[in-house]
């Protein structure tokens, strides 16, 4: 017995000097990566820039060394966000050692707008470049990848893959009937015929409101890419459509011969292409250099003027009350953030990245005071991304100058308020029953285990109605626009950017770097650097989160694959509470 004790505390004991030892050389190789992070790179002559597209590309490159660290695989796998992928493109014009860009297609799951603007920097590259883009996919080409690639010289795909080319769908999830089941039921509010995202909980199928806006937004987006795609592949909108209903791409040989595609390629024959194309022989070795990579390649024409600066401020993901996090956008710190730049001479003008599909309409409402008294002393300039609706539009309103890509997903003008009644699921299900002693009428008001009176839900209607005029009033201001005119495009429909231009949403078409030069003319400046923010979390405060959070996410997605997503819309269920300016989000576009 004493042996066993003795065993068991000596390896107890070496356990943890082994995790201890772990952390530390951990940690040091993290300190070693931090260091390394911010030095500086060269490529080789006759390189290739590589621009991957099988990752999800935020708006926003995160600078933290230990961005992409995957603690469960201990990998890293940094992202390079729009911002840093569209100055490479900018910079790889003028360099003298990159000959060409390879489009490494995978499944591309970044939003028609993010694609939408790395395609026209690409094309803007080649007029002004005259250097070559290729586009290749090992698997099947999907359809965002597709339109990015329909830019390039040309796209080769493995001989095994195909193109997935057949027009658009927008798809809802019901869940009606599954909270029916569970005894659970979800008490709505709104103000809106086209307010779906409540649709839902109440519905089993799309209302005929909610499926025209489908309709008409998913269409104008298709129509746009369409007529783009005709444009770079010499090939008539009304061609392009027949192959898409013929799903002419499904077999490599049809893609081919109905001039989808240029070539059917293994991978190596097309690195044997790209030397060739950049004046390589065969035998030589080709230098891929990755966006990652590049964007610490000096740029020689960057000009830094301390003095004179643009903040741009990303806002991507929920709009929440409090301070929020890295994925959302929290109304206190961005209120902050937005103050800080309006009161710093330096700033000359504000940029605001909006890719955002909502939220508490509190939160909205505080950063869109912040933005409006910025906008009374420089210029507010709005850039929308896949999303700026609902919430995001609110916060957009009064931008000096809005600009929007045709994908652009945005309106969503209305509000709508959540109280779910679980007291039958806790009753009949779990067996919970609960009982309220109130000093008043309605001292428990607003329940989650019992369904609201009828004068309950009238007083929330009234909230909802002061919301929804509240916001309309901004939109009206904002947009100079009549109250009559922003009610009649409100209603919480939804708009594609192309669409939302034609009624007054947006002033011009296009992307984040339109917008940064729109606010240096509007503020009357020529050299300036760019001041991006909220500034980037501590690398060790991330790690630590990582270790203690990120860790079981990255297992739910391992563990649950595709189906994560539906976990993650569950998840977003759980927090709609009170009254929300927000898209009816559950929807996907492919």
């Amino acid at each position: 017995m004493k042996n066993f004790l003795v065993y068991t505390l000596a390896t107890i004991t070496g356990i943890i000097i082994a995790s201890f030892l772990f952390f530390l050389i951990l940690f040091g190789s993290i300190s070693a990566m931090m260091s390394a992070g911010d030095k500086k790179v060269s490529v080789s002559d006759n390189s290739v820039l590589v621009l991957k597209t099988n990752v999800q590309i935020p708006d926003r490159s995160d600078n933290n060394p230990l961005a992409g660290l995957d603690i469960v695989n201990m990998t890293i796998s940094p992202v390079t966000g729009l911002n840093e992928i569209l100055r490479n493109i900018d910079k790889a014009a003028d360099d003298p050692k990159i000959k060409g860009i390879l489009i490494d297609n995978g499944m591309m799951p970044s939003g028609w707008a993010t694609t939408e603007e790395i395609r026209n920097s690409l094309r803007k590259f080649s007029e002004e470049s005259g250097k070559f883009i290729i586009a290749y996919s090992d698997y099947a080409l999907d359809q965002q990848g597709y339109y990015l690639s329909s830019i390039a010289d040309k796209i080769f795909i493995n001989p095994s893959s195909s193109v997935d080319f057949k027009g658009l769908t927008g798809e809802v999830m019901f869940y009606k009937k599954a909270l029916e089941k569970l005894g659970l039921e979800v008490q709505v509010i709104r103000h809106g015929k086209f307010k779906g995202a409540v649709e839902p909980y109440i519905l089993d199928k799309l209302s005929e409101e909610n499926k025209a806006q489908i309709k008409d937004y998913v269409g104008s987006i298709w129509n746009h890419s369409v007529r783009m795609m005709a444009e770079s592949r010499g090939l008539s909108e009304t061609r392009l459509n027949e192959l898409a209903d013929k799903l002419a791409g499904t077999v490599s040989s049809d893609a081919l011969e109905n001039g989808l595609v240029d070539g059917l390629l293994f991978r190596d024959e097309l690195n044997d292409t790209l030397k060739i194309l950049s004046g390589l022989t065969t035998d030589d070795k080709i230098n891929f250099v990755t966006m990652g990579k590049y964007a610490k390649v000096p740029d020689p024409d960057k000009v830094l003027t301390l003095k004179r600066r643009i903040a741009v401020i990303y806002a991507s993901g929920s709009i929440v009350t409090g301070r929020g996090s890295e994925t959302n956008i929290g109304g206190n710190n961005y209120s902050e953030i937005i103050r800080k730049e309006r009161l710093d001479s330096t700033v000359k003008a504000i940029v605001l990245r909006v890719n955002s599909l909502g939220g508490s309409a509190i939160a909205s409402d505080m950063i869109w005071r912040e933005l409006e008294l910025a906008a009374r002393e420089k210029p507010v300039v709005i850039s929308m991304g896949n999303y700026a609706a609902s919430g995001g539009y609110y916060i957009s309103a009064p931008g000096t100058k809005i600009y929007a890509n045709p994908t652009t997903i945005s309106g969503s003008i209305g509000v709508f308020g959540l109280i779910p009644n679980a007291g039958k699921l806790m009753e009949q299900k779990i067996g919970i029953t609960t009982e309220s002693v109130n000093t008043n009428e309605h001292s428990d008001f607003p329940s989650v285990f019992r369904p609201m009176s009828t004068y309950e839900r009238q007083i929330m209607q009234k909230n909802i109605e002061q919301v929804y005029s509240d916001f309309v009033n901004k939109v009206s201001a904002g947009r100079d626009m009549d109250f009559t005119s922003v009610d009649s495009i409100g209603q919480g429909r939804v708009w594609s950017g192309a669409s939302a231009l034609n009624i007054g949403l947006v002033d011009e078409m296009g992307g984040l770097n339109d917008a940064i030069e729109g606010a240096a003319e509007l503020a009357g400046i020529e050299n300036y650097s760019i001041k991006e923010l909220p500034v980037a979390e501590d690398p060790y405060t991330k790690l630590l989160k990582q270790i203690s959070g990120d860790v079981r996410i990255n297992l739910l997605k391992k563990e649950l694959g595709e189906a994560f997503r539906f976990y993650n819309e569950l998840k977003e269920t759980n927090t709609l509470s009170g009254i929300q300016a927000r898209l009816p989000y559950f929807i996907d576009i492919y």
